[in-house]
């Protein structure tokens, strides 16, 4: 599969200082990417430099290897055939949903518009609303409107900026699952913007997690999550327990839960081992070496904090346990992601 999007070196600069610093990476078509990160991290400024809306110091990029961007070629905005989806979906409050679908159209014969409108509106579920203006949708209607519109023109990459920051909770999670299968079934090549784990999980088929203007990984979430590159990236994604371990040789590391099998880590003298909390199971026993010190309902599972053999380790598990209950717990076998002791 080709790649829709390339970038290559780009940096840039604000008041001296770099935002972007040296960042590379491709999108292949059809391929949903979230640029994940904190507030303040560049994910906007980098969604912005590639729809050409804000300048560059230096770096390359190309469309479908059409360049757009290098050292001697700047194309403007309106020619990179970008469609943009900002976070408050910058519909025109005086066009009907029909006239805002439609409003890229122009120089279309008034039947392949019309024709099109309908296509992108049975598209996004709203046949029969075209008439209606944006103050008269909720929420996620006017987002599909806004996807409506952008995919009307057939960009050849789709940018999203916080495209679900403004709706509901309670329709969050399904509207994320039909806007996916939308883009699979268009074979549409998108990059957005987020600061949720939980909404770049359900939506993106890949994550870059940006930290102070630079990536510090890509790849797919269960990857990223699972095997992260970083102490940061571990921590963004989720929680995990840290425990202190020592290399015994290339093949075994001692734990506080005795000897662990590895296949190869640096030689560090003090390292430590992430353990994710879906790497455990727990089960109550009066007779175990684990007690629960903490322990919060969320829900559909609860989340404990065990100490055993002086470690605290964080589970998740459908079973209802109380502070000071005795349990067993158990490590699953994983490929164990070790970091240098802090």
């Amino acid at each position: 599969m080709s790649d829709a999007l390339t970038v290559s070196n780009l940096i840039c600069r604000y008041n001296g200082q770099a935002v972007l610093s040296d960042l590379s990476f491709s999108v292949e078509k059809g391929e949903i990417v979230c640029l994940l990160g904190a507030s303040g991290c560049g994910k906007t400024t980098l969604l912005k430099a590639i729809a050409g809306l804000l300048p560059l110091d230096s770096g390359k990029m190309t469309i479908n290897g059409r360049p757009i961007v290098d050292d001697h070629l700047n194309v403007p905005p309106e020619q990179r055939n970008i469609g943009m989806i900002f976070q408050d979906y910058a519909l025109f409050p005086h066009l009907t949903v029909a006239e805002n679908v439609s409003f890229g159209l122009s120089g279309w014969k008034k039947a392949d518009v019309m024709a099109r409108v309908q296509e992108m509106l049975v598209l996004v579920k709203l046949e029969g609303l075209e008439s209606r203006y944006p103050h008269q949708l909720s929420g996620g209607q006017q987002q599909r409107v806004a996807i409506a519109r952008a995919l009307a023109c057939k960009p050849d990459l789709l940018l999203l900026d916080e495209p679900f920051s403004n709706i509901d909770t309670q329709v969050r999670h399904s509207l994320i699952k039909e806007i996916r299968k939308i883009f699979k079934e268009q074979g549409v090549t998108a990059i957005f913007v987020t600061h949720s784990r939980e909404e770049a999980f359900a939506f993106a088929d890949k994550l870059a997690v940006m930290n102070h203007g630079v990536i510090e990984q890509y790849g797919n979430a269960t990857t990223l999550y699972y095997q992260p590159s970083s102490r940061f990236v571990a921590d963004f994604l989720g929680h995990g327990s840290y425990v202190p371990v020592s290399l015994n040789g290339d093949n075994s590391m001692s734990t506080p839960f005795g000897e662990w099998p590895i296949e190869h880590a640096e030689n560090e003298t003090m390292l430590e081992w992430l353990i994710r909390p879906q790497n455990l199971t727990i089960s109550s026993d009066a007779s175990g070496e684990g007690v629960v010190i903490d322990a919060q309902f969320m829900g559909d599972s609860c989340r404990y904090l065990v100490k055993v053999n002086d470690q605290t380790l964080m589970v998740y598990s459908n079973q209802l346990l109380e502070m000071g209950d005795t349990v067993n717990l158990n490590i699953r076998p994983h490929p164990p992601v070790l970091f240098a002791s802090q």
